[in-house]
């Protein structure tokens, strides 16, 4: 596991690297709680401490640090954090991904984050907080973590300035400026770009989502719109949906509305499924129909192994009926495996059959193997 990779668990232990090509299963409630009723403050430890109020505009303030610290030092804040059921935690040295969301070393060499699903005991719709966190060195910020309030964090010995009364709209207007900026690209080792991302997608406030509407326009960049599509669906609810479905009609790019599937598999809004449905039966690009109904498989149920056998009988494209096959074997065996042989019996398309046929043997399913004894036999 490399710097600045990002770990999402939900039960078992699910790992996101930059591509974010895995599964995950997390609430997407979009409700604001009061400030004033989120546990705000992190425990910091190991940390010469200093707390003030803000006076001034968060960037002023952010920007004067910054060019005060010529030797290693932290300021932070917190913001509500959006509801749902995640839990941020570090990363923790040496590539060992705390399950516990136990003591946070900020000065780790390995300053990756992970998300935890909270017990379902926990009211998912209590108030909660994010710590934003920067630390600056030679007059520049250098780098950026993200904390649950209530986690425990140790600074290193290092000064720690935290300051309270920061408005969740002004620190997704300074993030933001690491977005749009160039640090937003693979090359850079610091990632500010990418973190404050996932910063903005966690406030608990409108501004977030209208600035994560910002970043998917289709003159930004390929990679910050498809990243920034999956915290639409992880993250923003019902409008990270909206901006969703219009990407899914408008985005110009094959790669992102691809990725856009993989985004509207992770959302909890109900009408994501139809969504990826119209995308495997409708959108232009048999690369992006294709990965719809990868990703429907996923999800399972009778919608989904609906339009995946819609597509070996409709589509226009081979190698999107071979995706669909394939789509089959990725759904729970009671639902695919029978439709596999369903189609191994009776579709029209040789190349089709072949893909079922190979599918069957793969799914070790005792079913499958009565079906080859069948066909052998006669």
């Amino acid at each position: 596991m490399g710097t600045a990779s990002i770990a999402f668990r939900t039960g078992m232990a699910v790992i996101l690297t930059g591509g974010f090509m895995a599964m995950m299963a997390a609430g997407n409630a979009n409700a604001t709680p009061p400030p004033s009723q989120a546990s705000d403050t992190p425990n910091v430890q190991n940390a010469r401490m200093e707390t003030r109020a803000l006076a001034g505009p968060l960037a002023v303030e952010l920007k004067t640090f910054e060019a005060q610290s010529a030797q290693p030092r932290w300021i932070g804040y917190s913001v509500p954090q959006i509801a749902g059921d995640r839990e941020v935690c570090c990363a923790g040295s040496n590539g060992n991904w705390n399950q516990d969301c136990g003591l946070c070393r900020l000065e780790s060499s390995d300053h990756g984050i992970n998300m935890n699903s909270r017990d379902a005991s926990v009211n998912l719709e209590a108030p909660r907080a994010i710590a934003i966190l920067f630390r600056a060195e030679n007059k520049r910020i250098m780098k950026i973590r993200l904390v649950s309030a209530e986690c425990t964090v140790d600074a290193g010995g290092f000064p720690f300035v935290w300051l309270t009364g920061v408005k969740p709209a002004d620190s997704v207007a300074f993030l933001g400026n690491y977005v749009h900026s160039g640090n937003f690209n693979d090359s850079d080792d610091r990632k500010l770009g990418r973190e404050s991302l996932t910063a903005i997608a966690l406030h608990a406030d409108e501004s977030a989502d209208r600035a994560l509407e910002s970043f998917v326009r289709p003159t930004e960049r390929e990679e910050l719109r498809k990243q920034t599509a999956f915290w639409l669906g992880e993250a923003r609810g019902k409008a990270g949906l909206a901006a969703l479905q219009q990407m899914a009609k408008s985005d110009p790019s094959t790669e992102v509305r691809a990725h856009v599937t993989f985004a509207l598999s992770v959302s909890r809004e109900p009408a994501a499924l139809d969504e990826m449905i119209r995308m495997a039966k409708d959108d232009e690009s048999s690369h992006v129909r294709g990965q719809a109904l990868f990703w429907l498989a996923q999800k399972a149920g009778k919608k989904a192994a609906a339009a995946i056998t819609g597509a070996i009988e409709n589509d226009p494209d081979t190698e999107v009926k071979k995706k669909a096959v394939f789509a089959l074997s990725q759904m729970p065996k009671d639902e695919g495996v029978p439709k596999l042989i369903e189609v191994a019996q009776n579709n029209r398309n040789p190349a089709v059959r072949k893909q079922a046929m190979f599918w069957l043997g793969q799914s070790k399913d005792p079913r499958a193997l009565a079906f080859f004894e069948k066909v052998l036999s006669q």
